[in-house]
């Protein structure tokens, strides 16, 4: 959630020379992306805004952090794993990865929706081991600008353009040969949840379900900024919608109940940090009053998890959504005490419950037939079991080289 209370207003001097700044592309632009991605590597705050210092930057994580080498981890655990890169309708590079059990028979397809400010590569890597370790081909993408994508870091021109690329992308990988006539779920974190509702109100033919967690479907009313400095805000952000001007939260302080497992959101080497642009705020602003208007029309079937004492997004919200959606098969599970990271920040053995009634969900919808079939609960129990490490792990991992 971004916080919009308390806008700073830039002064004269520093509008103008925001309105001048241009962005080059110039080879000795890139020169210094580079070096300046290989500093911040070292210890320094990184300078992201280009995808080039992005990709730059995480190749100098994995080579300084071997053990975060999600990669060849993914090899031992026998899951295919492919990071790829597809050209959108505007001819932007967006970063592609899925994660694809070796020697499983596949029970449907999920697709990742990752939060603000995030990437697939990061936390997103723990949910897909898991569930692609429980028999689930899993596909993600790093929405323009942000992870590995091309386009200015952090910065949202259009949110509805930005389900448009999601919608692209995964409608493509859906009619492949190998996954037709699987179900395909939508799984969306924070704002990957308005992302996922947005995408499905746009196709909503295209999905068999979603998992929503701690979905962004409504700034809270104590959020928004007194009129007065919201007029300038939307006036701002007309002049220079880029500039980084919206006052930031320590949104891992916020998130992670487990204080043990912040360290895992100042590690991520290619998230979006500081003050949110102005554009970007506006943006979410908007997509989520309009998501608000429209919660009547969600109809697929939802699973909706959100922690009791959430601070970023506003469990209430939740609790409406699940009210009025159209949709027959819906379930709301709030998760007493826990946060908003629900998947990364909380004890271990909430992560382990929840996963394993996100897998549970999943399964009874996409493969019906393996308890029709005979599979047991102990047998149940044995996938979980196998799968939900994955996951425990990813906040168990260290700077130890």
């Amino acid at each position: 959630m971004v916080p919009l209370w308390g806008l700073a207003v830039a002064s004269v001097p520093a509008v103008a020379w925001l309105l001048l700044r241009r962005e080059s592309e110039s080879d000795e632009v890139k020169k210094q992306e580079r070096r300046s991605a290989a500093r911040s590597v070292k210890g320094e705050r990184l300078l992201l805004d280009t995808a080039v210092q992005r990709r730059f930057a995480r190749q100098e994580f994995y080579r300084k952090h071997k053990n975060f080498d999600f990669n060849k981890i993914d090899e031992e655990h026998g899951l295919n794993v492919l990071e790829t890169y597809v050209l959108n309708s505007d001819g932007k590079e967006i970063f592609v990865k899925s994660w694809i059990p070796a020697q499983k028979q596949l029970h449907g397809v999920v697709f990742l929706c990752h939060g603000y400010g995030d990437t697939i590569t990061y936390y997103a890597e723990g949910v897909a081991r898991t569930l692609a370790s429980a028999g689930y081909a899993v596909f993600g993408m790093d929405y323009p600008g942000f992870g590995m994508s091309e386009g200015l870091h952090g910065y949202i021109l259009d949110f509805h353009k930005l389900v448009d690329d999601v919608i692209e992308q995964y409608r493509a990988i859906k009619e492949r040969e190998e996954l037709k006539g699987l179900p395909c779920f939508l799984y969306g974190e924070s704002m990957g949840g308005a992302v996922a509702l947005r995408a499905h109100l746009k196709e909503p033919s295209l999905w068999n379900g979603a998992v929503l967690v701690a979905p962004m479907c409504k700034i809270a009313d104590t959020m928004y900024p007194p009129w007065i400095q919201l007029q300038i805000l939307l006036l701002l952000a007309r002049i220079i919608p880029k500039a980084k001007l919206v006052p930031d939260r320590n949104i891992a302080a916020l998130g992670f109940r487990v204080p043990e497992k912040r360290h895992l959101a100042d590690m991520n080497p290619i998230s979006y940090s500081g003050n949110p642009r102005l554009g970007t705020a506006v943006q979410l602003l908007r997509i989520t009053d309009y998501i608000e208007s429209k919660l009547h029309e969600v109809s697929l079937p939802l699973l909706v998890l959100h922690g009791g004492d959430d601070r970023v997004t506003d469990l209430s919200i939740s609790r409406l959504l699940h009210e009025k959606a159209r949709s027959k098969d819906k379930t709301l599970r709030v998760c007493p005490d826990s946060w908003h990271c629900i998947m990364q920040g909380e004890p271990d053995d909430v992560i382990r419950k929840v996963m394993r009634e996100v897998i549970e969900w999943l399964d009874a919808r996409a493969a019906p037939k393996l308890w029709k079939l005979g599979q047991s609960e102990e047998e149940f129990e044995e996938r979980v079991a196998a799968a939900v490490p994955h996951l425990i792990n990813f906040g168990r991992l260290n700077v130890a080289t």
